[in-house]
């Protein structure tokens, strides 16, 4: 686990770092639906569907990140996707990934995220020997190299 559920006021917000920027949206992907879940399920033992998820946006990719996030609520709320893993991979205005997922049915839901946020968010590299610090206290300082992120969920 590369991500920490960090404080907000009013809301309630993800940091996470990765290797590259595929590994953090797949950790912060993956921190936004460990949010939604109430406590103690054995995900692991439900049996998962795969399929290919993609979105698309020509130009800020700081929106395409968002579009994706979007687009994981989205299925889980229109379509009954809820995504349990993924695999993305960001290119050109696209972000293409595997995907595990399992009927919204089969989960049980702690709370509903309404909407992502451009509020404090951030995606971005990070050089070696930069360090990101944490004002946080149950979220940890990051040195680079590496890749960190922000997101900030509306609930």
């Amino acid at each position: 686990m590369s991500y920490w559920v960090r404080p907000t006021t009013a809301d309630v917000g993800i940091r996470a770092f990765g290797t590259n920027q595929n590994d953090l949206l797949r950790e912060i992907t993956i921190g936004m639906q460990s949010i939604l879940l109430a406590g103690n399920q054995d995900i692991n033992s439900l049996t998962r569907k795969v399929a290919r998820w993609e979105v698309s946006h020509e130009g800020d990719s700081d929106i395409l990140i968002v579009k994706w996030l979007d687009e994981v609520l989205y299925r889980s709320e229109v379509h009954d996707e809820f995504l349990l893993d993924c695999r993305p991979m960001i290119r050109d205005g696209i972000i293409e990934a595997q995907v595990s997922y399992v009927a919204k049915e089969k989960v049980q839901l702690e709370v509903e995220i309404k909407a992502v946020t451009t509020h404090e968010f951030a995606f971005r590299e990070v050089e070696a020997n930069e360090t990101i610090h944490s004002e946080w206290i149950e979220v940890p300082s990051f040195d680079g190299p590496g890749w960190f992120g922000d997101v900030v969920f509306d609930i």
